[in-house]
């Protein structure tokens, strides 16, 4: 098994226990190494959103977690990594929002699986040439 980069779709799927195939390998994942890996782009997008619902109990819940997760920074490398995906696809007319470039970086940079329900936009940084590798966890492999 290779280590993981949980994209805020994914990471969200698994907190929710909803979907699962999601739940099954995420089971697997965590049994095998302990941990999830998410990045600093997840941990905002996943406040984001409880706060735009006024959901601040669950974010204090979320954030308590926080020291069992491991959290994979925007250092510089991702930053210029993340950078050139996002002009590349402007320049392309597909752009993407800021995050998933942030993302993709960040897997890029740690030659990381990245698992994200959003495989057709990842798929684009793909066909521009970038190693990545791409799983979405909610279909059985």
């Amino acid at each position: 098994m290779q280590k993981t980069l949980l994209d805020t779709d994914i990471f969200s799927e698994i907190i929710k226990g909803k979907n699962q195939n999601v739940i099954i390998k995420a089971t697997q994942y965590f049994e095998y190494f302990k941990i999830y890996c998410i990045s600093s782009i997840t941990v905002m997008e996943i406040v984001k959103g409880l706060h735009k619902v006024r959901r601040e109990e669950f974010i204090q819940r979320f954030l308590l977690q926080i020291p069992k997760i491991e959290i994979l920074t925007l250092d510089v490398k991702s930053a210029e990594i993340a950078g050139r995906i996002y002009a590349n696809l402007e320049r392309m007319g597909q752009p993407l929002g800021r995050a998933d470039p942030m993302i993709a970086g960040i897997a890029i940079r740690h030659n990381l699986i990245l698992s994200t329900g959003n495989v057709e936009h990842y798929q684009r940084i793909q066909n521009m040439g970038y190693k990545s590798q791409i799983e979405n966890w909610r279909y059985a492999n």
